[in-house]
């Protein structure tokens, strides 16, 4: 099918794990544009990079880049307030069960989702793709599929043809499925950053390297970027 001929969809890109495997889906199956988001986050900048990199190389031509200065004014995660720490992925595992970790950016999904839809409106897209997951994750409220469910009612309700749709592909996926999804698109996982903490190298000990490295591990795949440490990894 001619690249010209494709449906036109946006993707959210982090430049993670999960965000990649979308933008792969995205790329494959529709004329993708790629959205980033910066928000005060302490691994902005190589995030930033990570989706450049990740647009060349799956050949995203159209890309938007915005900085959200809320959320770091609002605070509130370990993410955005450097007095917060970012806490180790030891008990990653049962982090639902615990409680909200403090690496939660509260309401953050709804800040990127309205950037999204009104540039969806813009480019003629009726699709927006979200690399949101709600298995073995960090149990994130606005990562629920109830929760994007009521967002796709709000678009429906708030946009002038009320016909664009937040897609989830990843949401009922365990990691380790998304990571084997991801080999057989192709997905750049070379390219992605997931790390909290650092910007040279992953740390990783962090929750977010440490659900990266149970997930490549249980895959029976080797994860490509640098890591300053690994910890043991319990499958």
């Amino acid at each position: 099918m001619p690249h010209s001929t494709k449906s036109r969809a946006a993707v959210l890109l982090s430049g993670g794990m999960d965000s990649c495997v979308c933008a792969a889906l995205a790329a494959r199956d529709h004329a993708a544009a790629a959205l980033h988001i910066s928000y005060g986050q302490r691994t902005e900048d190589r995030e930033r990079q990570a989706f450049l990199a990740i647009c060349r190389r799956l050949n995203i031509q159209d890309k938007l880049l915005v900085r959200n200065e809320a959320l770091r004014a609002i605070g509130g995660s370990a993410l955005t307030d450097e007095t917060i720490p970012v806490p180790s992925g030891d008990s990653v595992g049962s982090a639902i069960s615990q409680g909200i970790p403090v690496t939660y950016v509260p309401f953050r999904n709804a800040h990127f989702l309205a950037v999204a839809v009104s540039w969806a409106e813009v480019l003629g897209a009726e699709k927006i793709y979200i690399g949101a997951v709600e298995q073995d994750s960090s149990g994130y409220p606005d990562c629920r599929p109830a929760y994007y469910e009521a967002f796709n009612q709000v678009i429906k309700a708030g946009t002038k043809e009320g016909t664009i749709e937040v897609a989830t592909p990843l949401i009922r996926l365990r990691k380790a499925e998304i990571v084997r999804l991801g080999l057989e698109l192709g997905a750049p996982f070379d390219l992605t950053w997931s790390c909290y903490s650092r910007q040279d190298q992953a740390c990783g000990v962090c929750d977010s390297c440490a659900l990266r490295l149970r997930a490549f591990a249980a895959a029976g795949a080797r994860d490509p970027i640098p890591y300053v440490e690994k910890e043991s990894v319990e499958l």
